[in-house]
């Protein structure tokens, strides 16, 4: 299969839009580079320039995009080393689209929200290069450039960690980088290997092309078991799932605001988005092999994240625990392996980034404040900054999955999809539901409520420019809890095509809907016999006796 069977012409457009949204910041943070150090405003003012004008390109690619086309849209493909088959490959589906516009909109805002105590020029050339480096992760349909744009993501946070960060910076910087690293091995290892022995070149040599090794399918069962477990070991590292997280909150609580921003917000997907498109398309029948392994791990992260995030005495390292949570369940999800629940994890992805990130956003406004995150020290704010406290309230509802706000979405279909076709595992995330509420609700009863002390007493609230920050995450947050719909109907094409060749490929498998095969979900009508539109998934149940209902 060609190739192009993949591709889409709708949404087209005779103007490369992808590789300037990768270019733009890319020749942004080259610009910084050649400024001057006397004039640190010109750094911050070319940062704001070229991520405002990439995130406004990928407002345009969500506008311009074909809800309906299931295929890859705005493709782009350059031969860059004809040899091996690797070229500068871009296109983006309904699973990397909101990824795409969510760095597009996350990265402005971060650099809105905090400036640096000492060195403007390296700092914004390192969060733009961050920003050039997320857009061609998400957009690469060629596996070495998606390894080069994987990996070129590491270098900026690093140094972001390391030079900007809070006390013991250099210790979370390194190990951030020594973890993430070491799963990078592991992945150009598995991408090397199925270059070579997927054999989808012209006549047979190797190819990095995505969509021609998905379309030559020459792996052995054992091969592709051996080469996804290679990828799930980065990924894994990159979400990061238990036990491999144990880098996060390090980072997490040393980083400066922006860093802790992107790296909650973005950086975090990329490992949930690789286990999607380069797990469960490239691998599928090794996706429903180890898939027992990731819910469980997923299962564990989500409970052991929320207990040990209520353990905590630092606000900020109780957030990013709160993240160890919220990404399992965008694992659990994932390998549900129906639509609900991929569904939910893509939704869950977009969701936990402006949740997450806006929460990181106003932890930094409070530092700046009173200079500590030490939940003991802070009490009784809400007196002495109501819109402070009244805007972390939604944002740590949201957080939670309140109904109505755009955190209860993505995870009551995680839970959906995994109930359908795993339900132990299921209700022990929703375990892990309970455990937020507590942790979260309990963190705020002891920093916003009762009597402020002397110093909390004069607590400055949210100065205009700091509240117009937080408009676009808290309309987002508002805007996805109420009407999802959107979102919705332009990842299901997508997410179905992946789900219908996973159903292809794998002898014996349907897609889950209940535990034991009876029919929770039955399907009673419609056209196609597999998927059904939004809210109303016809899954390909199969019934009790074997059959597949009509």
């Amino acid at each position: 299969m060609p190739a192009a069977l993949f591709a889409s012409e709708a949404g087209s457009s005779s103007f490369p839009i992808l590789p300037a949204m990768v270019f733009v910041p890319l020749v942004g943070a080259m610009v910084i580079g050649l400024l001057p150090r006397s004039r640190p405003e010109l750094a911050r003012q070319v940062a704001i320039v070229s991520s405002l004008l990439a995130g406004i390109m990928s407002i345009v690619v969500l506008v311009q995009f074909k809800t309906e086309d299931e295929h890859f849209q705005f493709v782009v493909s350059q031969t860059w080393v004809s040899s091996l088959d690797i070229k500068f490959f871009l296109g983006v589906d309904g699973v990397s689209l909101f990824l795409v516009v969510l760095t597009g909109i996350l990265f402005p805002i971060a650099l809105f929200a905090a400036k640096p105590d000492n060195d403007p020029k390296g700092y914004y050339a390192w969060l733009t290069l961050l920003m050039a480096g997320c857009m061609g992760a998400f957009t690469s349909l060629d596996l070495f450039l998606f390894f080069l744009m994987f990996e070129i993501t590491l270098v900026p946070l690093y140094f972001l960690i390391g030079k900007w960060g809070h006390g013991r910076r250099v210790y979370a910087a390194t190990k951030f980088f020594l973890y993430t690293m070491a799963g990078s091995a592991f992945m150009l290892v598995s991408i090397v290997a199925l270059a070579v022995l997927a054999k989808a070149g012209d006549g047979g040599t190797v190819s990095f092309d995505f969509t021609k090794i998905i379309a030559s399918d020459n792996l052995a069962q054992s091969t592709g078991r051996w080469l996804f477990l290679g990828m799930a070991v980065a990924f894994a590292v990159k979400v990061p799932s238990f036990p491999f997280h144990t880098w996060l909150p390090d980072a997490h609580t040393e980083a400066p605001t922006a860093g802790s921003i992107d790296l909650a917000g973005i950086l975090l997907k990329l490992g949930t988005y690789g286990f999607l498109r380069f797990g469960l398309e490239l691998f599928p029948e090794a996706t429903v092999w180890f898939a027992p392994v990731m819910l469980t791990l997923g299962a564990i992260g989500i409970v052991y994240g929320g207990i040990v995030a209520a353990m905590q005495r630092n606000l900020k390292r109780l957030v990013a625990y709160s993240s160890v949570a919220h990404m399992g369940f965008a694992i659990m999800g994932l390998f549900a392996l129906n639509t609900e629940g991929v569904e939910g994890s893509v939704l869950q992805m977009v969701n936990h980034g402006i949740s997450t990130g806006a929460l990181f956003i106003l932890l930094g406004f409070l530092y700046s404040r009173r200079h500590t995150y030490e939940i003991a020290k802070l009490r009784g704010i809400a007196k002495a900054a109501p819109v402070f406290a009244g805007i972390f309230t939604v944002v740590m509802l949201s957080s939670i999955g309140l109904p109505g706000l755009n955190g209860f979405v993505g995870e009551f279909l995680v839970l959906l999809g995994t109930f359908m076709a795993h339900r132990w595992w299921a209700i022990i995330a929703a375990i892990g539901v309970i455990i937020a509420a507590l942790y979260l609700l309990w963190a705020y009863q002891r920093v916003f409520q009762g009597e402020p002390d002397e110093d909390n007493a004069r607590f400055p609230d949210l100065k205009i420019t700091e509240r117009l920050v937080m408009v676009p995450l808290l309309a987002l947050i508002v805007f996805l809890g109420v009407y999802p719909k959107p979102v919705l109907d332009r990842i299901e094409p997508s997410v179905n095509r992946i789900l219908t060749r996973m159903e292809a490929q794998v002898e014996r498998y349907d897609q889950p809907t209940t535990q034991g095969g009876s029919q929770l979900a039955p399907v009673t009508g419609g056209e196609g016999g597999t998927h059904g539109s939004a809210g109303e998934h016809a899954t390909g149940a199969t019934a009790a006796s074997g059959e597949v209902a009509p």
